[in-house]
């Protein structure tokens, strides 16, 4: 939330049940093997786990025919995951039928 309000987001923190975030990620189209422990809707898309605010606003700005971004799990370097040892990690877009390809590298 830090990283994205830093980024010039407003953010609208939502507390659900896990049964009602899981809801969540069904109905915006993110493939459980995607699903991580943060869901966030921007504009139309769904914005799932880690993802960087650099990589959410090329999407805005590019406004490309998919469900939305996600970062699996939760890998250390990518925001609020901030650590000495960052690793490579990929950011997944989701299209319509919940095939994920590679958005973007880190």
């Amino acid at each position: 939330m830090g990283h994205l309000q830093k980024n010039g987001f407003e953010v609208d923190v939502q507390n659900v049940t896990a049964a009602r975030l899981d809801e969540i990620k069904t109905e915006s189209g993110v493939p459980q093997d995607l699903a991580a422990c943060h869901t966030a809707i921007i504009d139309d898309y769904v914005i799932e786990g880690h993802v960087p605010a650099d990589v959410i606003l090329r999407l805005l700005e590019e406004a490309p025919e998919v469900v939305g971004l996600a970062v699996a799990g939760m890998p250390m370097g990518s925001p609020g995951m901030e650590g000495p040892k960052p690793e490579p990690y990929d950011v997944m877009a989701i299209d319509q039928e919940g095939t994920a390809r590679v958005y973007d590298r880190r």
